[in-house]
């Protein structure tokens, strides 16, 4: 085929396509061969300075599986650099709030937006997961961003529920009233859930059956308030408004709940309602410290619905 070259002192290969096509053998341009090599050099240098070769045993770090490099980089320690250069900022706010209530953290206007901002990282890792990023609640968990407590909203009762948790109950009727009874009272919390008096057969009934016992005499979830504010509850829902624990609400999810319960053990419809405690011997085992729950509390309260 060379022997029959059309194109006599040109550099190709002597493959020919359609007449002029051809394969040229003409080397690469002098800057593309120089970037080329400058590469291979870079790349070399490179494997020499930073980590990148597989270790043999005794030429890596512990835990590591590749050599060091010359320069001894490595992404983890720039990570931890740059972690004790964070802490290192924060010790002199957290030194402060160490020493300081919740209440005197919400007072003190650079510290409250420090917390707010720190915590924000926390309750997305510990909270979010049930309560929603802003602390709108997702599905079958309360909203934190209201004003509707089960077992109040100070900073006192905020941090006694972060650390201790919460397990509400609420005994199941289904063998204990009869079905026009679960049936009257269902009806009964709807009427104060949409601002009703509630009819005089209804408190008779929720009176006679004990519901006053932790649901309070106003049917609010108060058994008592206490001169300093707080109020004493055990957790029973807030009757008198239109928020609901339980969702969707309404007549079919009171007449549920009345039936069933919450929290029954061997009862398989019973609501479930608990919330995990987060102290050091929570069923967390201290996940978080005093100082997290302190800041968490804090940030909690500030969501809205802090009382």
């Amino acid at each position: 085929m060379a022997e029959n070259n059309p194109f006599p002192g040109e550099q190709n290969t002597g493959h020919f396509w359609d007449d002029n096509l051809r394969e040229l053998k003409n080397p690469p341009p002098r800057w593309w061969m120089i970037a080329f090599w400058a590469s291979v050099a870079w790349w070399v240098l490179y494997a020499i300075l930073y980590p990148m070769w597989p270790a043999l045993p005794g030429q890596a770090e512990e835990g590591e599986d590749f050599t060091p490099g010359i320069l001894g980089w490595s992404s983890i320690k720039e990570y931890k650099q740059g972690v004790a250069q964070v802490e290192a900022v924060r010790a002199k706010y957290d030194e402060q709030i160490a020493d300081m209530t919740p209440a005197q953290v919400v007072d003190d206007p650079g510290l409250l937006q420090y917390t707010l901002a720190s915590s924000k990282v926390l309750f997305g890792d510990y909270c979010a997961g049930c309560h929603g990023s802003g602390g709108q609640g997702n599905p079958g968990y309360p909203v934190l961003a209201d004003d509707d407590w089960l077992y109040g909203g100070s900073l006192g009762k905020i941090s006694e529920s972060i650390t201790n948790g919460r397990k509400g109950a609420m005994t199941a009727h289904a063998s204990i009233l009869s079905d026009a009874e679960i049936d009257q009272l269902s009806k009964f919390v709807v009427e104060l859930s949409e601002g009703g008096e509630g009819s005089e057969a209804g408190w008779a009934l929720y009176n006679e059956k004990g519901c006053q016992a932790c649901h309070g005499p106003k049917g609010d979830g108060v058994l008592a308030e206490l001169p300093n504010g707080e109020i004493v509850t055990v957790g029973a829902a807030n009757l008198t408004d239109s928020i609901w624990r339980f969702r969707p609400g309404g007549y079919e999810s009171a007449k549920h709940t009345i039936k069933y319960g919450v929290n029954q053990p061997g009862v398989e419809q019973t609501r479930d309602a608990v919330m995990p405690a987060f102290s050091d011997v929570g069923q967390l085992e201290g996940k978080l410290t005093p100082q997290q729950i302190k800041m968490l509390s804090v940030y909690v309260h500030q969501l809205g619905g802090g009382q």
